[in-house]
């Protein structure tokens, strides 16, 4: 098929998403706050009104940034997770690579976690969208959970947004902990903490019975 997109179209696209990348990797590490036009000119070797033909705003390149952050975390952790059965090993796999895409992230930071702390009480579009990221991905948890109730994984009388704001927890926990104090055996105490937590709402019925793929070992840093 012969491609019919005219060049300067797919040079500017491609442009974009080089902007977009680099600009993710400077909101990792300075937050999306420290992201100024000025200093992703300088990164791109571009003149800020280049980088301005790309998005109108600074905070329409904050809130791109934002949208390319939540395409990876589906990428790499919901929509792999959807591929397994469901219930609890659809919710064991969730949670492990939740864990993963954290541990990854501790050189750099989660924008989901650094964008709360900045912008919990600052009202305005970057906020919004922020929070409704975050949601969606909590609703994701909670079906699971209430999945794997129908499977009679969990017992019948699970809170589903109990058992997530748990889970939750136990990633902010890790996160502080390994990223902010540098406490060798993080990831081990949010696994263990995960398995206690499982077991604390499992089925009775599906306690021996569960084809449930043991929630895996991840691999990390030593200061992790």
């Amino acid at each position: 098929m012969t491609d019919t997109t005219p060049k300067f179209m797919r040079k500017g696209e491609l442009t974009r998403a080089a902007i977009l990348d680099v600009a993710l990797g400077l909101a990792s590490r300075d937050g999306l706050e420290g992201l100024t036009i000025g200093l992703l000119a300088d990164k791109m070797n571009m003149s800020k009104s280049g980088v301005f033909a790309h998005f109108g705003s600074r905070e329409d390149l904050q809130i791109e940034v934002l949208k390319l952050y939540h395409h990876h975390f589906e990428q790499e952790v919901f929509y792999p997770s959807m591929k397994d059965a469901r219930g609890l090993p659809r919710l064991q796999s969730m949670f492990t690579r939740w864990i993963k895409r954290v541990t990854m992230e501790l050189a750099s930071g989660c924008i989901y976690i650094s964008g709360a702390v900045e912008y919990d009480d600052r009202p305005g579009a970057i906020r919004e969208e922020l929070v409704g990221m975050v949601k969606a991905w909590q609703e994701a948890l909670r079906r699971c959970v209430e999945q794997a109730v129908e499977c009679g994984h969990l017992r019948a009388d699970t809170d589903p947004q109990q058992m997530v704001y748990e889970m939750y927890g136990l990633v902010l926990a890790l996160h502080h902990d390994a990223r902010f104090i540098k406490r060798p055996g993080s990831v081990g105490r949010a696994q263990a903490g995960f398995e206690r937590l499982l077991e604390s709402y499992r089925a009775a019925t599906a306690a021996g019975g569960i084809d449930a793929t043991p929630t895996a070992k991840i691999a990390v840093d030593k200061t992790a």
